[in-house]
């Protein structure tokens, strides 16, 4: 086919403008404060996560410092006055030398184990916490989800909104386990590193923190690099997203007509995005990090040349300032303050101090990745649903009537809004250049009345019984339902008053039972077992091997379409819906299943206000009344036989679907048999 001219090449993914696009900014307090809120209900484990995490930065940073006083006090054999105040204080005690390095050993062992027992209690209170904000925020997400109204999802692919309840939560959550106490963490220990360098020795500190601006240099070009890797990484993942979730529910129809190349080869182009930015982040991070250590061992080097310079000069110094009268420890520059065990402890203070840094920069990305995302968030759930129940609900009466007034709809929203919501008011003028799906529809179906709809594809059938269930808003007019307007109604009270057979039936992955169920509390498995035999489906269900426990796979994979579509009337009958409504229901089915249904049809609709969709005349002959649609409008109205007889639009479909019949048949008007 023509699949086979294709080129073989990745081509250039379709460039889309879209919220995934934007990197976002790598702090917001609004976002911030708005984000912390989700942690008000732990706040328990994160102020015991924020203690741990700064008696853990004290801890590692005292490790050095008892080096220091090893060295000085048990190693080096200085005289008193060339240690420092914590030294000369342990020297007043006469402990032997190996003694005392074993205490300061055993000390430092007591800091590591706390360090490893405050590490562990951080890192599993916070992760228990973002576990906890996950939770609630994808039940927030979902609960959000179903809230929306069916416009909702026409404007939103679902790979996008996949992609808000998944990467971008976890995004978040890694902010939360790894990001906002991790930076915190950071800072506490560049905090308690300096505050000892700058103790011990401000010249040397200073040497230490000479290279800060070449890093702080480095790192802003990074952070330029990485933001923008970041940015089309995000926008890469949702396009696969999308696109996986296109591709893969219309794998039939790629197969069918031989797109295996052509759609590998879009997946390629989007595939390749993603490969280039991250290949981009990764060289990103491959010069950052060597640069870094670079400048950090360069400060380490200028630490031994001064420091040591210090230390040889060291007894020189210390003469002349017992002859000024000056004590080592207020002794000016390099010399007096500076030993062998405080040369040791800079050179690892040295090495410790460059790799909170190099974490910040990490925890950049995170912070940034975790902005974004929440902004997507937030303007997800910010989005209000457009249909609401009102606040003070008025119930129908249960009859189970259904009435239209002078009904008009669009689908466009933007048209919409410009459109002010009316009752059938006769000095309302609809705007003749809006596409009306529905224009001026009145009709009225009483109780326990079948009522059937036909026409042509596009005429609005569809449309009729969305918006009984106020699935949208209609432009102008009025649709009651139990005598009572579905705007002035409880949509849950409303929508479960309708039992809904689709064309293309869905079912759940779960049990055959769990389908029919839905999860509704009252009914009972007899319930069950009475619907399905009702619309003829229950020995099929009984000759699988677990019967009505037999496992359904996604979207009902493993049965064929008639026997979903009969699981589907099944489901529909056995929640006892005062309307049942039937669109297409039968359309997809083979002959003989359509025979089952149409026996289980009359069933069905006994006692019960019933809707019935359908192109083909012969499901709806045996309605009470049918309406003929044409391009949005009730052209006709009338039983079968009347509406024959008038010989217009229902004549002419009935015409061209029996055209065969009339020429086999003597009768003018031949009515095909109601059974």
């Amino acid at each position: 086919m023509a699949d086979e001219k294709d080129s073989t090449q990745p081509k250039q993914a379709p460039k889309t403008a879209h919220d995934d696009d934007v990197a976002g900014k790598a702090y917001d307090s609004r976002l911030m404060r708005r984000l912390l809120t989700y942690l008000r209900p732990y706040k328990l484990q994160v102020v015991l996560s924020a203690i741990a995490t700064i008696l853990k930065s004290a801890c590692d940073s005292a490790g050095p410092l008892l080096v220091m006083i090893a060295v000085d006090t048990y190693m080096a054999a200085k005289p008193p006055e060339q240690l420092p105040w914590l030294a000369r204080q342990l020297s007043h005690y006469p402990i032997p030398p190996m003694r005392g390095v074993t205490l300061i050993a055993a000390i430092y062992l007591g800091l590591l184990l706390s360090t490893f027992l405050l590490e562990l209690m951080q890192t599993y209170l916070m992760q228990w916490t973002g576990q906890k904000v996950m939770f609630d925020m994808r039940s927030q997400i979902f609960r959000h989800l179903q809230r929306m109204a069916p416009a909702f999802y026409d404007r939103n692919p679902v790979g996008r909104l996949v992609t808000r309840l998944t990467s971008d939560v976890d995004a978040l959550n890694e902010m939360f386990t790894s990001g906002v106490l991790a930076i915190f963490e950071d800072v506490f220990t560049l905090v308690f590193i300096i505050a000892i360098m700058i103790w011990k020795s401000w010249p040397l500190a200073l040497l230490t923190l000479a290279v800060i601006p070449a890093i702080l240099f480095v790192t802003r070009i990074f952070r330029a690099k990485v933001r923008e890797s970041y940015r089309r990484q995000r926008a890469a993942t949702a396009k696969i997203n999308s696109f996986m979730q296109e591709y893969v529910s219309g794998m039939s129809i790629v197969q069918l007509f031989n797109r295996e190349r052509r759609a590998f080869n879009d997946f390629s182009a989007v595939n390749a995005e993603n490969k280039q930015a991250w290949t981009d982040a990764i060289f990103a991070y491959a010069w950052y990090y060597p640069v870094v250590e670079f400048l950090s061992s360069s400060a380490i080097g200028l630490i031994l040349w001064r420091g040591g310079e210090a230390i040889l000069h060291n007894a020189a110094f210390l003469k002349a300032a017992a002859t000024l009268g000056l004590h080592p420890d207020h002794a000016p520059g390099f010399f007096g303050t500076v030993t062998v065990g405080v040369l040791i402890g800079f050179i690892q203070y040295a090495q410790r101090f460059f790799r909170p840094i190099m974490d910040l920069s990490e925890k950049y990305n995170i912070l940034q990745a975790a902005m974004a995302a929440s902004e997507r968030v937030f303007k997800l759930v910010d989005t209000e649903p457009t249909i609401l129940s009102p606040a003070y609900p008025i119930p129908g009466n249960a009859t189970g009537s259904i009435e239209f007034r002078n009904v008009w709809f669009t689908y466009d929203q933007q048209a919409a809004k410009a459109v002010a919501p009316g009752l059938a008011s006769e000095t309302w003028v609809p705007d003749p250049d809006i596409e009306w799906i529905l224009r001026g529809v009145s009709f009225i179906v009483s109780p326990g009345e079948a009522a059937a709809i036909v026409g042509h594809t596009g005429a609005g059938k569809t449309t009729i019984i969305s918006l009984m269930m106020r699935f949208y808003d209609i432009q102008h007019g009025q649709i009651l339902i139990d005598g009572v307007d579905v705007r002035d109604q409880d949509l849950s009270a409303l929508r479960r008053r309708f039992g809904v057979v689709l064309q293309d039936p869905f079912l759940f992955t779960g049990t055959i039972a769990d389908n029919i169920r839905l999860g509704t509390g009252w009914i009972t498995d007899a319930d069950i077992e009475k619907a399905a035999a009702e619309v003829n489906v229950s020995d099929f269900i009984h000759s699988l091997p677990l019967h009505f426990d037999e496992p359904v796979r996604e979207r009902g994979a493993t049965l064929s379409t008639g026997q979903k579509q009969l699981i589907a009337f099944a489901r529909a009958l056995a929640h006892a819906p005062a309307i049942l409504i039937l669109d297409e229901a039968t359309s997809s089915v083979d002959t003989e299943t359509e025979h089952r249904v149409r026996l289980a049809l009359s069933r069905m609709i006994t006692g019960r206000t019933s809707v019935l969709i359908a192109h083909r005349l012969s499901t709806v002959q045996s309605a009470d009344t049918i309406l003929v649609m044409h391009k949005g409008q009730l052209r006709e109205r009338g039983t079968h036989q009347q509406l024959l007889t008038q010989r217009g639009l229902y004549y002419k479909l009935y015409q061209l679907q029996y055209r065969d019949q009339e020429l086999a048949t003597p009768s003018p008007d031949p009515v095909p048999s109601t059974a």
